[in-house]
């Protein structure tokens, strides 16, 4: 833009020289104004441009900080599920293992039975009753070593999780265990068979 310096000494004496030397101070004012504004215009632009710019800025930030938490988030559960489920399998592993002879200590049972009823009815003096009992402890500590336990409730207080009652014990105190018809077993703490029992009244 070419400098223009207003002349601001008017001929008042030649009223159109006077306008003139107007309108020509007026046209310059306006072109300097013109000029001025698109300066801070364009400067008023770059600040709104800048507020915008950090806005987002601070919105994207927001915006993956929100992402990383939630990422820390589904990796902890998906460690917690594998943590629990991996437990689980250990536990479902150890039950299978304590009880996997459960059916087959159940039939053993009745070789228990057997061998006790032969006992019981055998002359005590004699070799045959001898080599009964010895077979009888041995398979009794078979099965003690794998978690089969005896459960002999005579004089015990009646536990209908542990004892069958099947009749009326007249010489017992009531709720008491009598006599025992046959014993009952459990294996490595679970009930494999109740104790068929006469209970006092």
């Amino acid at each position: 833009m070419s400098e223009q310096t207003p002349n601001h000494e008017f001929d008042t004496k030649d009223p159109k020289t006077a306008q003139s030397n107007i309108d020509r101070e007026g046209s310059v004012l306006e072109e300097t104004i013109e000029e001025f504004n698109p300066e801070v215009n364009e400067g008023d632009n770059q600040t709104i441009d800048n507020d915008i710019s950090i806005e987002a800025f601070q919105a994207r930030i927001a915006e993956l900080e929100s992402e990383v938490k939630k990422s820390k988030e589904s990796t902890a559960r998906a460690n917690a599920e594998t943590y629990n489920a991996q437990k689980r399998m250990e536990q479902e592993a150890d039950k299978s293992k304590k009880f996997a002879l459960q059916k087959f200590a159940k039939e053993l049972l009745e070789v228990v039975d057997n061998l006790e009823r032969a006992i019981e009815n055998v002359n005590d003096d004699d070799a045959v009753s001898e080599g009964i009992k010895l077979t009888h402890k041995a398979l009794i500590s078979v099965l003690n070593k794998n978690g089969v336990e005896v459960v002999d409730p005579a004089g015990e207080k009646f536990n209908a999780d542990l004892h069958e009652a099947v009749g009326i014990d007249p010489q017992a105190a009531a709720d008491t265990v009598g006599v025992v018809l046959q014993k009952g077993y459990s294996l490595n703490g679970r009930l494999l068979r109740p104790a068929m029992v006469q209970v006092g009244q």
